[in-house]
């Protein structure tokens, strides 16, 4: 069974800046496209990027300018770098995982697509 493990979440004030981190397990980590998601309080789980293998990335149009999506096929461990962090980002953030490449090149990003789930970091941003 596929395992998905966060980190790397916190506290941060307006502006700064997270690099959270999501380490697979039990699995052939350059097998699976991988996506990171997130829960704001009171919303629907949100698409924010996904990666395949060869590093090709998708984002959603609200976070493309400050998140940037990477992958370490070596180190079976993907990245979610946000930058220029805002109060509306609180949310638990959670990783993906689906052996399905194509998901990671067609069409958007869903959460219906992916089968395994980490159990989130929470982010909090401060104004």
């Amino acid at each position: 069974q596929v395992e998905l493990v966060e980190s790397g979440g916190g506290a941060v004030q307006a502006g700064g800046s997270l690099r959270l981190s999501c380490a697979l397990s039990r699995a052939v980590f350059v097998s699976y496209c991988m996506g990171w998601f997130r829960r704001r309080p009171g919303k629907e789980v949100e698409a924010l990027a996904a990666i395949d293998s060869a590093a090709y990335t998708k984002y959603a149009e609200s976070v493309k300018a400050r998140f940037t999506i990477s992958r370490d096929n070596d180190k079976d461990i993907m990245f979610l770098q946000m930058d220029n962090l805002e109060p509306e980002d609180t949310a638990m953030y959670y990783c993906a995982a689906e052996a399905a490449m194509p998901i990671c090149v067609l069409g958007g990003i869903s959460a219906v697509d992916f089968g395994f789930w980490g159990q989130g970091t929470q982010v909090t941003v401060s104004s």
